[in-house]
């Protein structure tokens, strides 16, 4: 057995330990790469340290340290109040509203995840409430962060950038964060006819429902104000100045650390460092793999089950039976997008953004399953009057049914239609 297969295999446990043991897969692929790499292969340490993605933690720890101020001083929280009295006692338009607001707040930059753990304790308890089906709320919710997720300044989008980026791909960014928010908009659609949202205009608004959403808000504090003030420039620098994202970050996370609008130690505290190391600790890894032939036997696995025409589709399948039981950010992203342009040249075809987008989106379409982070964090949340074991049963059932799903819808848009 070569080094390549050894790499291969190494990546797979790793996946399979973290998964089984409810570990972080970074410091392992960290552990695995000396291993692997050094011990086994005879690399350089030297060499397998300059596999860390520096580019990436600075974008990645800048861009959460921005908006860990907004979350700890209640900027993002306040928005949420606001939207929730949007909707002026009408509960139907309250998943819609969800959904709507989860998109805008993870395209501004924290995420998916970051946006999930914000909203599932409110949202949830404003479903037992207003009598709105937990499962259609969490599924609502969850899309609607996932529809913002691949925003060149949201998380998942800054993973990308900074691996397309280091593969000399072109920057699709826009374009990626478009066909997000198209997929996850129709997904969301689907969702509410299917799951309870019909039902929920056929019922007559109540006067205790109408009240619970007529809630009392305090107008935004000084810092909250010094915030979003912040957050806009910053989004208006990386949109048409090219400020660079981590650094902006930085820059502006700094600026209102000093004007006092949070308190530092909480906004650090508050970063996501697990997810941040869970990254590129694979990335190094993958860029190992990739050194020693581990990516090229992975994308010819991958070509001996595909055809230019149904790349998208074995693909995207892959990625989504994956994600289902691990992290999209922290495994798909990291060894599927590197893997694209090979698999491509061993079975001919050209599609490198719809290989891209479907890998992305599929990868992301199952993390509402209970067992991965989107899912876990409604199954937390759920109100005493709310059925878990229900609703883990419905989130574990639409996290595999999404799979085939998500990847056949990959295929129709990306392949069949041609959709950019």
């Amino acid at each position: 057995m070569g080094l390549a297969e050894i790499s291969l295999i190494a990546l797979a446990i790793a996946v399979a330990v973290a998964i089984w043991r409810n570990t972080n897969v970074g410091p392992l692929s960290l552990a695995i790469a000396l291993v692997v790499g050094h011990y086994m292969g005879g690399e350089k340490i030297k060499t397998i340290i300059g596999g860390y993605p520096v580019n990436l933690l600075i974008m990645l720890a800048g861009i959460t340290y921005l908006f860990s101020i907004a979350n700890v001083n209640g900027t993002l929280q306040k928005l949420t109040q606001f939207a929730i009295k949007g909707v002026r006692g009408n509960v139907a338009l309250l998943p819609i509203a969800l959904f709507i607001l989860a998109f805008a707040l993870s395209s501004l930059g924290p995420g998916a995840i970051t946006i999930c753990a914000l909203m599932a304790a409110p949202s949830m308890m404003l479903a037992s409430q207003a009598r709105i089906p937990a499962f259609l709320m969490a599924v609502m919710v969850a899309n609607g962060t996932q529809a913002g997720n691949m925003s060149p300044i949201s998380v998942a989008g800054v993973i990308v950038k900074g691996i397309s980026e280091k593969m000399h791909f072109p920057d699709w960014s826009m374009i990626l964060w478009l066909n997000s928010l198209f997929f996850f908009f129709a997904i969301g659609i689907g969702a509410y006819l299917l799951f309870g949202g019909l039902k929920l205009w056929k019922e007559h608004r109540s006067s205790e429902k109408a009240a619970i959403l007529n809630i009392t808000i305090e107008p935004f504090n000084t810092s909250q104000l010094l915030t979003m003030g912040g957050i806009a420039i910053f989004i208006i620098g990386v949109f048409f100045f090219k400020l660079d994202i981590g650094l902006g970050g930085f820059l502006f996370g700094s600026i209102l650390v000093l004007l006092k609008a949070a308190e530092e130690d909480k906004v650090f505290k508050a970063m996501p460092w697990s997810a941040i190391l869970m990254v590129t600790g694979v990335t190094v890894l993958i860029q190992l793999m990739s050194k020693i032939g581990g990516m090229d036997l992975f994308a010819s696995i991958m070509a001996k089950m595909s055809t230019p025409y149904t790349a998208t589709l074995v693909v995207g399948f892959w990625s989504a039976i994956i994600s289902a039981y691990a992290s999209t950010i922290g495994v798909i992203l990291p060894a599927f997008v590197p893997m694209a342009p090979d698999l491509l040249a061993k079975i001919g075809g050209t599609d490198l953004l719809g290989l891209l987008s479907s890998i992305i989106l599929s990868g992301h379409i199952t993390d509402v399953s209970p067992l991965s982070t989107l899912g876990a964090i409604f199954i937390a949340n759920a109100t005493e009057d709310q059925d878990k074991k229900k609703l883990f049963r419905n989130l574990m059932i639409w996290g595999l049914a999404m799979s085939p799903v998500g990847a056949v819808v990959c295929w129709l848009m990306f392949t069949v239609l041609g959709i950019p």
